[in-house]
């Protein structure tokens, strides 16, 4: 079982990240906002999860346990596999997805493309007690934690610091309710533009 890779990153395609470990290549499915975050050339540390079938052996990666082990929990539940699991986490974070659970809105796993009805209110009664320590961790932090992903991808992307905080500042303000990085970062590429690369 491989439990995390330390390592060079060779490339980051999409959503799969090569990384070098010992002159061994491993490819690791990730999220979108989490292949933002890394460089080519850099070292990192991804914390994975091994799936092994008849046909395919895979690696699922994230940037802390705490998604790994959401995203096993996922896994238990009836009708999500490692994809499925993957796009729930590309979605929603850790303490969106407890916040969820926690308040039986199981309309937000819905709106994940690949859920259906029947499998977002198995993953809310499956997963219900046992998300409490990812809620009560991460809740009050919410808001500085989602800032510092979309900086940290915008840095990992060439832009300054102080520029992408400064359109990043304007872009929460904006978007008080908006809770997904993805489109957070979408807002901010827009509103950086090319010039401010360095």
């Amino acid at each position: 079982m491989i439990a995390s890779l330390r390592g060079t990153v060779l490339e980051a395609l999409g959503t799969t990240l090569i990384v070098d470990v010992h002159g061994v290549g491993y490819a690791v499915t990730v999220t979108p906002d989490h292949a933002l975050t890394v460089r080519t050339g850099e070292e990192v540390l991804v914390h994975t999860a091994m799936v092994v079938r008849e046909d395919d052996m895979s690696l699922f990666g994230f940037p802390d346990r705490q998604r790994l082990e959401v995203f096993d929990l996922l896994r238990g539940v009836t009708g999500v596999g490692p994809k499925s699991a993957m796009g729930v986490l590309a979605a929603l974070s850790p303490e969106e997805i407890a916040a969820a659970v926690t308040n039986d809105e199981d309309a937000v796993f819905r709106r994940v493309s690949g859920i259906g009805p029947k499998t977002a209110k198995l993953i809310v009664v499956s997963l219900t007690g046992k998300l409490v320590a990812v809620r009560s961790s991460t809740t009050a932090r919410r808001p500085a934690a989602r800032g510092a992903d979309v900086l940290i991808a915008l840095v990992g992307l060439g832009y300054q610091e102080r520029a992408a905080q400064a359109v990043l500042d304007e872009v929460l303000a904006e978007r008080p309710d908006e809770r997904q990085t993805a489109v957070l970062l979408r807002a901010a590429l827009s509103a950086l533009g090319p010039q401010t690369v360095r």
